[in-house]
């Protein structure tokens, strides 16, 4: 069974000012094999005419594609994917832009319906904004194609990225919310949280509870409950600190609930506190159940 590797990566700061930093990072990378990689925090990879993307590009083996102020980037296999279109300006309230692209799976075929790809950083200190930026994500949900039979259909999607929020309780294994009163930094607080019924502050779920409710699936509470029963696919992505609070899955991997099929694995690989502030989510992917899925749909929604 041949399979596609997915990664998705807040790597902190893109490393600074650091290029031995970078590049280590980057081969780490490497060394898991993606055809997929979903960046954030690519700050500076614009300068000097996109150096640094184009530096990365080469350690990677990938494509890039750069999302507005160099917040995100999505890397791709050039021999499995190919770009159909992306968007400059995602929507008017983002802080953190996204990179959002259609994308041809090639080895789907020509007829076969392209896939969204989104790399996403949801906003760091307005829960407020981070509902209506999850809001937006959602619409790469609702991306139509028109077939080759003339038929318009509704194309996959999967979403990646730093939600700066937490899962929505309910899967064993998963970090437990902080306790509000818990976490030291007082700001932190409020950026975590939100105010709920009855005008008690609560910790801040609703990116989550938004993006399920528009059928994007967290990839990793699916793996850990309906399939395998698999602890590691809900294991922290950011760990535990003085200010922030105990451990954390705030970067997760969402896919439309047609591509649930295709996920033969999720874990978490973690780098060491001195490279990066987050850890690495990793999926993997059937490679002919997403042909069939892609090819499937094409061929039953166009009858």
């Amino acid at each position: 069974m041949s399979e596609i590797t997915l990664l998705s990566w807040n790597f902190e700061n893109n490393g600074g000012n650091d290029p031995a930093k970078r590049l280590k990072a980057h081969e780490l990378l490497v060394s898991l094999n993606p055809q997929i990689v979903f960046r954030q925090e690519m700050w500076g990879a614009d300068a000097n005419g996109n150096t640094i993307l184009y530096e990365l590009e080469h350690v990677l083996g990938l494509r890039g594609w750069l999302g507005p102020e160099s917040c995100t980037a999505v890397f791709a296999d050039p021999r499995v994917f190919r770009p159909v279109r992306e968007w400059d300006k995602a929507a008017p309230m983002w802080v953190l832009p996204p990179t959002a692209l259609i994308m041809r799976y090639l080895p789907a075929g020509d007829e076969a319906m392209p896939l969204a790809l989104v790399s996403y950083h949801l906003n760091y200190a307005s829960g407020t904004n981070r509902v209506a930026e999850s809001e937006w994500v959602s619409t790469w949900a609702d991306k139509k194609w028109t077939a080759p039979q003339g038929e318009t259909v509704r194309m996959p999607c999967l979403a990646a990225g730093d939600n700066n929020s937490y899962p929505v309780p309910g899967v064993e294994g998963d970090p437990a919310l902080p306790v509000l009163e818990q976490i030291d930094d007082r700001p932190h607080r409020l950026h975590r949280s939100y105010v709920g019924a009855g005008g008690t502050r609560v910790m801040d779920t609703r990116p989550d509870e938004a993006l399920r409710t528009a059928g994007l699936e967290d990839v990793a509470r699916y793996w850990a409950t309906a399939r395998r029963g698999d602890k590691r696919a809900v294991s922290r992505t950011v760990n535990a600190c003085a200010t922030h609070g105990p451990d954390s899955r705030v970067d997760r991997v969402y896919g439309t609930t047609d591509l649930l099929t295709a996920v033969t694995g999720v874990d978490v690989v973690e780098v060491p506190e001195d490279v990066s502030d987050h850890h690495i989510v990793r999926v993997t992917l059937d490679a002919d159940c997403i042909s069939d899925v892609l090819n499937h749909q094409t061929i039953a929604r166009a009858v």
